[in-house]
């Protein structure tokens, strides 16, 4: 089988992909419901009851409004920082004040530091400290089989250390989150608008150019351009800014430069 990339789903409306081996299964972030992400691991051949584990990157409703319903159906680990966790259970207690003040449940949580390694089946998980505004957020690059897989998404710029985790990835699904210019016209407020530009806020197009040509090694076959806003990007602008940064000529590159989306399944890479 090799290894698989599939990604679920990918916006501010929620995110999750698949990360696959012809033994281990890992679902990184549940932020569909569960019967979305049900739906989505169908579409790309997978099986619900071969899931081994789910690996947060951090509490944002986004990566994880389908979480509890996912851990107590698939029973399987959830790989979390204990930040993370616990700013989860304090949003989960504060969005259902009826339940009182009992703590939300993962039936199988397993902390894990940024920086140290550990491993998921035959996979090897190496999570990284992200800028972000969130409790303890992370990225995770994965390798198997003599493949690496880098997810860098939710990131307000592109530090040194980061920018050395994603060396010598075959793939790499990259935050391309909004157009600044059209962030800067677009409807948001003023105050949210600030937020998504500052260093802890999300990667902009031309930020992601900006790594292309000067620090990136140039190895991935595929890069995946992810988390694109609806309201701040499009598509094809996000698109022919990598392309340009990594000076692919027109149609070279179109099968590697791919497009994830909040609405449909991306189709799954295998190598």
């Amino acid at each position: 089988m090799g290894v698989t990339v599939s990604v679920l789903a990918s916006g501010s409306r929620g995110n999750c992909s698949l990360v696959a081996t012809s033994t281990t299964r890992i679902l990184v972030d549940a932020g569909l419901s569960g019967r979305e992400t049900f739906k989505r691991l169908r579409a790309v051949g997978q099986r619900t009851e071969e899931i081994s584990a789910i690996l947060i990157t951090h509490e944002h409703s986004d990566h994880v409004a389908g979480l509890q319903r996912l851990a107590t159906k698939l029973k399987v680990p959830v790989f979390i920082t204990a930040p993370t966790h616990q700013a989860w259970s304090r949003a989960v207690r504060d969005s259902n004040p009826e339940n009182g003040k009992g703590v939300p449940e993962l039936p199988k949580a397993e902390h894990f530091s940024a920086g140290r390694g550990f491993c998921v089946g035959d996979i090897e998980v190496m999570p990284f400290t992200i800028p972000h505004d969130a409790a303890d957020p992370v990225g995770f690059t994965f390798r198997a089989e003599g493949v690496k897989i880098g997810f860098a998404t939710d990131l307000g710029y592109m530090p040194a250390s980061v920018r050395n985790h994603l060396r010598g990835c075959s793939v790499l699904v990259m935050e391309s989150n909004h157009d600044v210019e059209m962030l800067r016209q677009g409807p948001y407020p003023w105050s949210v608008k600030q937020r998504v530009m500052s260093r802890v806020g999300h990667l902009s197009n031309e930020a992601l150019a900006e790594f292309f040509s000067s620090d990136y090694d140039g190895g991935a076959e595929y890069v995946i351009l992810a988390h694109l806003s609806e309201q701040n990007n499009h598509p094809e602008i996000a698109r022919a800014a990598a392309e340009q940064a990594l000076g692919v000529r027109p149609g070279l590159w179109h099968n590697r430069v791919l497009l994830a989306t909040q609405a449909e399944v991306l189709e799954s890479i295998r190598l």
